[in-house]
């Protein structure tokens, strides 16, 4: 793994136009900092974004290293690992009616 700072978020941005994204973590406004994990070519690459911290570029050996990389950011930064079916599933019922379902408006009340 091999690792340059950037001072220049264009930088990084100019990067992440030319990559396949894999995976994005994090949140500028909330988590102060975004990890976008990408792949140029056969180029495994972090890069890290930061309001407070040095902003980075980050090269992984190989596939493998890569992909452990990312487990270890969504560990870092608390990131759930829900399925979407799963998270949703107790929201709804299937057999809900809306028939007796009125909208009104505040004239009618």
């Amino acid at each position: 793994m091999e690792q340059i700072e950037v001072l220049s978020w264009q930088t990084l941005d100019a990067i992440k136009n030319s990559a396949k994204i894999v995976e994005t973590i994090g949140d500028l406004e909330s988590d102060e900092n975004v990890s976008v994990f990408c792949i140029i070519d056969e180029d495994y690459l972090e890069l890290f974004y930061s309001d407070l911290d040095a902003n980075y570029i980050r090269r992984y050996d190989d596939e493998e290293e890569f992909y452990k990389a990312i487990e270890i950011r969504k560990d870092e930064l608390g990131e759930e690992r829900i399925e979407n079916e799963e998270f949703y599933e107790d929201d709804f019922e299937e057999d809900e009616e809306l028939e007796d379902f009125d909208i009104q408006s505040d004239d009618d009340i």
